[in-house]
């Protein structure tokens, strides 16, 4: 798989320090910083047996921008609260529903959704693609956040036993240019994931609970929730893993389908 990478939430971006002996979580939550600990069983990834001095000196360097020996990974678990992306933006045009649906089984439920090629043919395009191909089958709603009204799929580091990666994956294709829109992030409203560079949507999608405001011409819309909301509120309250945003047990998307949309 390429390079790995994770968007959004009351978490504007994420980064992990990973050592021996733990991974440091840096979230930058609009108007604080936070860093939490978790316990970590992988090889460290910021050079040589650290302490808690090297670890801090780590945490300094990634906080200024530098990496500290090793690839350090970006989350596409990335809320921007307006004024950062820089793109063009589509106004005035009415979205228009493509002629298939696609159809989320999950055990809560089924969501369908209604794609629009009209405002984003390269990420409608993308995702009829992956669904084709059976990509997001056995994935999972890596990520829960009811107050913030999003859930969260399409990774496939999802697949594997490996919480903490959970969000940073992306399928082999290359990642696609922004294509906003001035569309409103209302409840129901589907967009695209990315991370800080607005031209790096892949593979992973997002369902907006409520009006989010700040996410408006920040992120490429592509489709909308035509019936199934309810299964996503429930399963944006799934229990997840303290401190974070993870379900646990994960929510598995049992098979993402094509439909007709005329069907629904």
């Amino acid at each position: 798989m390429k390079r790995q990478r994770n968007i959004n939430s009351v978490t504007e971006n994420s980064y992990q320090i990973k050592t021996e002996a733990e991974t440091v979580r840096v979230n930058n939550y609009p108007g604080e910083l936070v860093a939490e600990t978790e316990t970590w069983r992988t090889d460290r990834s910021c050079g040589g047996r650290t302490g808690v001095a090297s670890l801090l000196l780590c945490l300094i360097v990634l906080l200024s921008g530098v990496g500290c020996g090793g690839d350090m990974t970006e989350t596409k678990d990335f809320d921007d609260d307006g004024g950062v992306a820089k793109a063009n933006v589509t106004k005035g045009v009415k979205p228009e529903a493509d002629r298939e649906a696609a159809v989320v089984e999950t055990e809560f439920g089924m969501i369908v959704i209604e794609l629009y090629p009209n405002l984003a043919p390269k990420m409608v395009g993308r995702f009829k693609k992956l669904v084709g191909e059976g990509f997001y089958n056995g994935t999972a709603f890596h990520r829960v956040d009811p107050r913030t009204g999003v859930i969260q799929g399409g990774d496939p580091n999802s697949l594997n036993n490996d919480p903490f990666d959970d969000g940073m994956g992306g399928s082999d294709e290359p990642d696609l240019p922004a294509e906003f829109s001035d569309v409103p992030f209302e409840r129901g409203v589907v967009g695209a994931a990315r991370a800080r560079d607005v031209d790096s949507a892949n593979c992973q999608f997002y369902i907006t609970l409520r009006r989010v405001a700040m996410w408006d011409q920040q992120y490429t819309v592509f489709g909308r929730v035509i019936s199934g909301m309810n299964d996503a509120d429930i399963i944006s309250t799934a229990p997840v893993r303290e401190g974070t945003e993870n379900p646990d047990p994960p929510v598995v998307i049992k098979r993402i389908t094509l439909q007709p949309r005329a069907n629904f």
